[in-house]
């Protein structure tokens, strides 16, 4: 009877040719931005869209109460990135 599964119960990783240790570790942290939330902020933001929403509402906010400098809407300001269809929010109160 033939098994299911031919994995081995152990691999000698080094004793195998062409393999690089973390070769693709830079272009995935790259494309990689995770944080991790304590539990009583996890609570609060329960989803990426959450997350997103309270950081643009922040960043707003310093927008709002800083003069804007000669450039910072410029091509590497973190404003400039964002999606067309974000909106700022209205002050409140």
């Amino acid at each position: 009877m033939k098994k299911d599964n031919d994995m081995r119960a152990e691999y000698d990783f080094a004793a195998m040719k062409g393999g690089v240790r973390g070769k693709y570790a830079s272009r995935y942290r790259a494309g990689t931005n995770l944080a991790l939330l304590d539990p009583e902020l996890a609570r609060a933001f329960p989803t990426d869209h959450a997350v997103n929403q309270a950081l643009r509402a922040v960043l707003d906010l310093t927008v709002a109460v800083r003069p804007p400098k000669k450039g910072i809407e410029g091509k590497g300001s973190v404003r400039a990135g964002r999606k067309a269809s974000a909106k700022p929010r209205a002050a409140r109160g």
